[in-house]
């Protein structure tokens, strides 16, 4: 049950709706004035480290495919 919690394929969707959960948080601070640039950057900066941890996932649970 442990190796569950710690799996490739649930790892994945934990990022994932980390993922979708930013975009909606930089949804919200973009119409937001109030929210400063530097903040706004540093969740840009945190949802592309999460696609590219996403990104990285996906290649290692995918079979290569022929050419």
């Amino acid at each position: 049950m442990d190796d569950d919690l710690h799996s490739l394929p649930r790892l994945l969707i934990e990022l994932r709706m980390e993922h979708a959960d930013l975009d909606n948080l930089i949804d919200r601070a973009l119409l937001d004035a109030t929210t400063d640039d530097l903040t706004l950057r540093r969740l840009k900066k945190r949802r592309l480290v999460l696609r590219d941890k996403i990104t990285r996932i996906e290649s290692e649970l995918e079979p290569l495919r022929p050419a």
